[in-house]
């Protein structure tokens, strides 16, 4: 009998070597480790209300490469990535009863109520087998037993009470280092295959050269992303003016696609920012992406505090809205044919690339809920399904705040689509882009293709229920700012082709702080 000890490092949503505790803690306390990936058939089912796939095929795409890089970085440093079809669970079984030396599992924990089953079954079938179970905390920026708040149930419900108590008293802990070599596996065991989209039940997505985020999945992608916006081109340093940009790759970090499977550590952004300020320049701009990393712990904090409230239809204040599951509205949205041509033209970047814009997510979320006055959760699942950063703990926070249902101080925030359109995308580049149909159109006059004359709509080729439809609503805010709209150059901004149009205080996620009721 073999007195060697055999650590299983479950990854989930912690695909890299660098600054991952579980790696770091089975290299002190193995001969042999397991690094293993499952895929979850329960990931590639329905969602949990209206049945979209919950798993889209940008999302998997990302995946797939995630996976490979790290089995790619592991077998570098003297081992591999054990990749598994099925559940967690069941696969930790088997192998705790085919080898007979395993003498930990480690994982690290999350959220939701779907992963932490996970973990409770995982548990349970470690102690039948008297294997130790070792957790630990790793995907926010602020780990959760150094948050200043004696337990998480104290947790502030509005986030600038949460920002200035963890920026005057929390601490970042610093980042763990990257082993050079990894423990080898025990004899006897396959890697395995990585599967395929058609594996998986999906189809593999086409490539279009327009996406805002034309990038691969896995840690070697994330580091060389963060040292090109950081160090090779200073883009940080003009993140607070660019962030609500809308086309091209580098308006914004871009970070949180591999910040959502963990192939980037937030201490690590942090710990680079840092360095940056301290050998380039400190701004708003870098304190901004430590802000956005604040907004991303939030969440899962707000997550941890409220369990499965983050998912009912009521949100976190218990709040009862009359909202609608009328599914050709619906259909009309998801699709990109409302008539409003800021909300098509992001609903279209999202069904064509997996991604949208921060300021295109608030926009189309506000209009689904408070426009239309559907269901939030039709908005929260269809995103899960497409968005190749699905976190579920940002998505459905930021989709409860959208609803006027979360964390929001304030009461029936509605957003502007002409004005939201015409200060960010005052020119129409946006929309020509994504809305082909409508390109004949100059200038401002885009965002409203309902109120121009005949003969200026038989000029641009555009034929309204036709070649594209009248809007399915009106909102009566919107007749303030049709007549204002501006065919010339931005007032100000980059040009360029990552621009934003104009700069506005208060604008993105500042505009919580705003008791300005016109968005």
């Amino acid at each position: 009998m073999s007195a060697s000890r055999t650590v299983i490092c479950l990854l989930r949503n912690d695909l890299r070597l660098h600054d991952n505790e579980v790696f770091h803690w089975a290299q002190r306390n193995a001969d042999h480790i397991i690094p293993l990936y499952c895929f979850d058939p329960r990931h590639y089912q329905g969602t949990y209300h209206f049945n979209f796939p919950k798993t889209g095929p940008f999302r998997l795409r990302f995946l797939l490469d995630s996976v490979k890089d790290l089995r790619a970085t592991l077998r570098k440093r003297g081992s591999t990535l054990l990749v598994r079809q099925g559940k967690p669970e069941d696969v930790v079984s088997d192998l705790i009863q085919q080898l007979g030396s395993v003498t930990a599992v480690a994982f690290h924990e999350e959220v939701a109520s779907e992963e932490r089953n996970v973990e409770k079954k995982l548990k349970a079938i470690c102690c039948q087998n008297k294997v130790k179970v070792q957790t630990f905390w790793g995907s926010t920026l602020y780990h959760r037993d150094d948050l200043p708040f004696s337990h998480i149930g104290g947790l502030p419900d509005v986030y600038t009470q949460f920002r200035k108590v963890v920026e005057g008293q929390g601490r970042v802990r610093p980042v763990l280092s990257t082993p050079a070599q990894v423990k080898s596996l025990p004899l006897g065991l396959e890697e395995g295959t990585i599967p395929t989209f058609e594996g998986l039940g999906q189809t593999e997505p086409v490539e279009d050269c327009r996406s805002a985020f034309p990038c691969r999945g896995g840690e070697t992608e994330a580091l060389a992303r963060l040292k090109h916006y950081f160090w090779d081109t200073n883009a940080v340093a003009a993140y607070k003016e660019t962030r609500n940009g809308m086309i091209g790759v580098d308006y914004s970090t871009k970070f949180s696609p591999w910040l959502a499977l963990g192939c980037i550590s937030p201490r690590y952004i942090y710990e680079q920012i840092k360095k940056y300020e301290a050998e380039r320049t400190a701004n708003q701009s870098t304190y901004w992406v430590i802000f956005e990393l604040l907004w991303r712990d939030y969440f899962k904090f707000v997550g941890l505090k409220y369990g499965n409230r983050i998912f009912h239809m009521n949100g976190l204040q218990d709040k009862h809205v009359s909202w609608k599951t009328d599914m050709t509205l619906f259909n009309a949205w998801k699709e990109g044919r409302t008539g409003v041509p800021f909300v098509d033209a992001n609903m279209r970047e999202l069904a064509l690339t997996g991604f949208m814009s921060n300021r295109g997510r608030q926009n189309v979320a506000s209009f689904l809920t408070k426009d239309l006055g559907l269901d939030w959760r039709l908005g929260a699942e269809w995103f899960e399904y497409l968005l190749v950063d699905h976190d579920v703990c940002s998505n459905y926070g930021n989709w409860l705040y959208s609803a006027g249902i979360g964390n929001d101080p304030r009461e029936n925030r509605k957003f502007n689509m002409i004005k939201q359109g015409l200060d960010y995308d005052n020119n129409g580049e946006y929309v020509r882009q994504w809305v082909p149909e409508l390109r004949g159109i100059k200038g401002g006059d885009i965002h409203t293709p309902w109120t121009l004359s005949n003969s200026a709509l038989s000029h641009a080729q555009v034929s309204l229920n036709e070649t594209y439809p009248s809007p399915v609503i009106i909102a009566p805010e919107c007749s303030r700012h049709i007549n204002n709209k501006s065919s010339g150059p931005p007032a100000k901004g980059r040009k360029g082709s990552s621009y934003t149009p104009r700069q506005h205080k208060d604008r993105g996620i500042d505009f919580y702080f705003s008791n300005k009721k016109s968005f």
